[in-house]
């Protein structure tokens, strides 16, 4: 039986431990149906050309977990930021873990998943969000079908969260082969203001596949920083759907670090519905041996008087692979738009392979728009300058490495955070930067 076959036969058992009454059932039962009608992609569809989900799809992944697993604190310290106070929203295996999560909320909504699609408190938030801005393709409709565990964040209005909530899914690994389905949905409402840092982490070998969704709305004036950090073991795979809609005069960014697993894809969209919207989309890939991951972005400009900001770095090693496929609409009515996009890599190895495609479709006339890419190596003439003055040939790569990301790592807003990612960025460099941010 293959995968999608199982997951399809899977779906009835499924629907036998949630409210068929709920209104989200319809829902479920409507994304079931497109899954079984699309599938997994492949690389006859355009937008994976080069990423095949093969390898990773051949595995006989348990759908749910036969049991809970307990973790105490001190087995999962390393992986959270523990440097500052956070709000802290933890998964084990796809069960929500009290024990390890930290949710005293002030103010805000903050529950699971599972409690907001079915308990009437949520039932207008759900109607106006849940499933609105998600594509309907095969991965996120298969996550849209079988959506019941994840975050559920509405901040009110006039809200300053004051510290950041993290998000973290451990796989124990106590199955053979799991595979995790997790849904967000994250509301911000008008002139409030919230920090999200989001991890998934394998604490064995075990094959691992995540297929998550995550659903941000920024409205009239909400800022929205995401951050994702991708570390993980050689053989977890995550496929990262994430879809924001901003609506006037709102900022949202996402910042994506991909430095782990054996195959990573983001799927990274943006819908601007209204004027003076800001968007940030960056990103630092650093990866070796036989990884592979496939940053895929949209930003759709709707409405005029517009900017947005994409900028991917990638430092690939060994036979690492690398995909970059960005996509800008400017929609003929989004005059005044501002948007820029850049991806640039350096292939460290002569088997590293990068393919990248950046693309514009604009179609009004006032607009400031750029696109580029770079594929090269060291700059030798910079290499031998540090060399002559005294720096070893390995430390004197790292730091032009380094140098190379951290234009990236100065947007990052939580000094705790960067000093974090400047840590992850000198061990997978294998040098000492000898310096903090």
């Amino acid at each position: 039986m293959s995968l999608k076959e199982k997951l399809v036969s899977s779906f009835m058992a499924f629907e036998d431990h949630v409210d068929i009454d709920a209104k989200v059932h319809d829902i479920r039962t409507e994304a079931i149906k497109l899954f079984e009608d699309k599938g997994f992609p492949s690389k006859k569809d355009e937008a994976w050309k080069y990423t095949s989900l093969n390898s990773i799809l051949k595995h006989d992944y348990s759908v749910f977990p036969k049991q809970e697993n307990a973790l105490e604190y001190s087995d999962v310290k390393q992986y959270f930021i523990h440097d500052i106070d956070t709000y802290k929203i933890v998964f084990i295996d796809g069960k929500y873990s009290s024990h390890l999560s930290q949710t005293t909320h002030e103010g805000m909504d903050v529950c699971l998943m599972s409690a907001a699609l079915t308990k009437p408190k949520y039932q207008l938030v759900i109607e106006n969000y849940f499933n609105k801005v998600a594509e309907k393709d095969g991965l996120s409709s298969l996550n849209t079908a079988f959506s019941q565990e994840g975050a559920f964040i509405h901040i009110p209005k006039n809200k300053v969260v004051n510290k950041p909530i993290q998000i973290v899914h451990f796989s124990t690994g106590n199955e053979s082969a799991l595979m995790l389905q997790p849904r967000n949905l994250i509301v911000v409402d008008e002139n409030s203001h919230v920090q999200i840092i989001e991890r998934h982490q394998s604490l064995t070998d075990n094959p691992v596949l995540t297929n998550s969704v995550t659903e941000i709305f920024a409205n009239k004036r909400a800022i929205v920083d995401y951050y994702k950090i991708q570390n993980d073991n050689l053989n977890a795979s995550l496929i990262d759907n994430t879809f924001v809609e901003q609506k006037q005069e709102s900022h949202a960014s996402v910042h994506t670090f991909s430095f782990g697993g054996k195959l990573t894809r983001n799927n990274l969209n943006y819908y601007q519905n209204g004027e003076r919207i800001d968007s940030t989309l960056k990103g630092v890939t650093i990866i070796g041996e036989k990884q592979h991951v496939d940053h895929n972005t949209l930003v759709h400009h709707i409405e005029p008087n517009c900017e947005s900001h994409q900028d991917y770095k990638g430092i690939f090693d060994d036979n690492a692979t690398g995909v970059f496929n960005g996509k800008v609409i400017v929609e003929k009515e989004a005059q005044k738009t501002n948007a820029f996009q850049s991806n640039n890599n350096i292939l460290i190895s002569d088997k590293a392979t990068i393919n990248t495609k950046p693309q514009l479709e604009i179609f009004a006339d006032d607009v400031k728009c750029s696109h580029g890419c770079t594929i090269g190596q060291l700059d030798e003439s910079a290499l031998f300058y540090l060399k002559s003055r005294g720096i070893p040939e390995k430390e004197a790569k790292g730091l032009l490495m380094f140098a190379f990301s951290n234009n990236v790592l100065s947007s990052v807003k939580i000094p705790e955070l960067k000093q974090r990612i400047t840590k992850l960025i000198a061990l997978k460099l294998g040098v000492n930067i000898g310096f903090d941010l």
